[in-house]
């Protein structure tokens, strides 16, 4: 489950196949007060694990809190997010993420 905004959904991209929730409403990056209404309606409660994805780990990390929460038994973080940590000149894509590792990924 992909819980960044839709516009880096767009405009950076998004694994295959992925179901997309915004834990943060673009713009202004307030809680998107919907959010267990649409993981519930979206991913059926069962068993299965259920992985969150932001750009770095840290939104993630509070949507897989709040679906384990609501009683999904078994969420979890992708630790390093999308893009992964800013490196030293500030850029994001070049120190761990999912697009780093070379998983799938499409943007557009």
């Amino acid at each position: 489950m992909d819980v960044r905004t839709k516009a880096e959904w767009d405009w950076v991209g998004r694994v295959p196949g992925s179901v997309l929730v915004e834990w943060n409403i673009y713009p202004g990056g307030t809680r998107n007060p919907h959010f267990a209404e649409q993981l519930q309606w979206q991913v059926a409660m069962s068993d299965a694990p259920v992985m969150f994805l932001c750009r770095s780990g840290g939104r993630s990390h509070g949507a897989a809190a709040a679906a384990a929460a609501l009683g999904y038994p078994k969420t979890f973080n992708i630790l390093e997010g999308f893009e992964g940590e800013k490196d030293a000149a500030g850029h994001r894509g070049t120190v761990g993420g999912w697009k780093l590792a070379g998983l799938p990924w499409e943007q557009g």
